[in-house]
């Protein structure tokens, strides 16, 4: 086992070191492209996300309200990655790897505006009359039928990506957090989740969306007001922590306490990797979501699709990282949930109950979102009758991931998400130029009225 982990640590290493160029890369080249209309419209954006007349579109064709949409794909987003995954990233790369964390946010809501406009523009319906989409739409029915092969490559993928980052990640943290609180076995832990997430799942999306529509704004307001609470109470140290971040980002961490040191190569490295498995943007995962949103605006779905990479890594991971570094935790020796549930206790009293609780609700979340995700990409390749077939396989998989090791299953989904994000990668450099030309021309509509 120790010789297996040792290999998916050297494939883990060798295929971020290649991936967090073109995901930067891509990003850039859509943020210029668009010229930067994905920072400068994030106040409008926010607006547009909760207009009463955006989300009852009564006319509009989809399944779900665009509110609906991004709350479940920040359902698959802000999870283990904004608790655990920071942690392991400050664990690995130093406080500088949160600065590699924002630049993934920053160029990754052009990537997500991108995925959401096309998602909605290229989407289709299915047997059931129910609009489908994402990258291996936008790839079939953009790139058109002879690119149809890297559309079953993208959906192959996810469906393993989300069988690791997506659902065994996620019950091996709750599973993990509740036996180092409560003494919970990680088997009851498994069995618990399984049930709980098969009653979701019967559903469908609008079972998963009502459900994601109520927890997730709840856990998030919940979550962010306590890291302010204990920020508030260690003003002081908010300066000291930034200028860490920044200079670390750099010049490497020095080994401190606990800490064994890092380069700016795993400052970048980690940064990137635990960014991207955060917010997922470029993955071309959330924009399966938002391709069911009732909406007939692209650009406007695109603008809140847009909203989950800023809410889950510039708000919710942030928030995270400065309650690691000022409380001094990160040089504990703790990583994981275990290194932030350390920060918060010792923070405030019964801190690590508080982080618990925020990790077991997103974690349950996550779950939910990625097996709309993996359920979509079962259906692209092997039609309607692999839904079943593919939901009970995807409850079969949580107990599994809640008594394995957790070492092995970060490593397997780092690798997981960066291979599935190629193809998407491959289409929104294709189709930039249908992104700038129907972002151009809203503008200039916006603009005569």
């Amino acid at each position: 086992m120790e010789t297996f982990e040792i290999f998916l640590n050297v494939i883990s290493q060798n295929i971020w070191m290649f991936m967090m160029f073109p995901l930067l890369g891509i990003g850039f080249y859509l943020t210029f492209g668009l010229r930067l209309i994905t920072i400068i419209k994030i106040p409008s954006s926010f607006a547009n996300l909760f207009d009463r007349d955006t989300n009852q579109e009564t006319q509009a064709s989809g399944e779900i309200s665009p509110f609906k949409a991004l709350m479940t794909a920040l359902a698959a987003t802000v999870g283990t990655g904004n608790i655990a995954g920071v942690a392991t990233a400050i664990f690995l790369g130093g406080p500088g790897a949160i600065f590699w964390m924002w630049m993934t946010a920053l160029f990754g809501m052009a990537t997500k505006y991108s995925e959401a406009l096309l998602a909605v523009h290229y989407r289709e319906k299915n047997a059931k009359g129910n609009f489908v989409g994402g990258p291996m739409y936008y790839i079939k029915n953009g790139l058109g039928k002879k690119w149809q092969w890297l559309g079953f490559c993208f959906s192959f993928l996810a469906i393993f990506a989300g069988l690791g980052a997506g659902n065994t990640v996620q019950s091996n943290s709750i599973a993990d957090v509740l036996y180092s609180n409560l003494n919970v076995p990680h088997w009851l832990t498994g069995v618990t989740i399984l049930l709980l997430v098969a009653a979701v799942l019967i559903g469908g999306v609008k079972r998963i969306a009502s459900v994601a529509g109520k927890l997730v704004p709840i856990m998030i307001i919940a979550y962010l007001t306590t890291t302010i609470l204990i920020l508030i109470t260690n003003f002081d140290e908010i300066p000291d922590a930034f200028s860490l971040i920044f200079l670390d980002a750099f010049s490497g961490t020095a080994a401190a306490g606990g800490f064994a040191g890092a380069t700016v190569m795993a400052a970048i490295r980690f940064g990137v990797a635990r960014g991207i498995f955060s917010n997922e943007a470029g993955l071309g995962s959330a924009p399966i979501a938002h391709a069911a949103a009732k909406t007939n605006d692209p650009v406007k779905q695109g603008r809140i699709g847009m909203l989950g990479t800023f809410i889950d890594t510039i708000l919710v991971c942030t928030m995270t990282a400065l309650v690691i570094i000022i409380t001094g935790s990160w040089t504990s020796g703790e990583n994981g949930a275990t290194l932030t549930a350390t920060a918060f206790s010792s923070a405030l009293p019964y801190g690590n109950y508080i982080v618990m609780i925020s990790l077991i609700i997103f974690a349950f979340t996550t779950i939910l979102g990625w097996s709309y995700y993996g359920e979509r990409c079962a259906e692209f390749i092997f039609g309607q009758r692999s839904i079943i077939p593919f939901r009970i396989i995807w409850c079969a998989a949580i107990p599994i991931g809640a008594i394995t090791g957790l070492e092995i299953i970060w490593l397997m989904a780092d690798i997981m998400n960066a291979l599935m994000a190629i193809p998407n990668l491959i289409a929104l450099f294709l189709l930039s130029p249908v992104v700038f030309k129907i972002s151009k021309e809203y503008e200039n509509e916006i603009n005569l009225n």
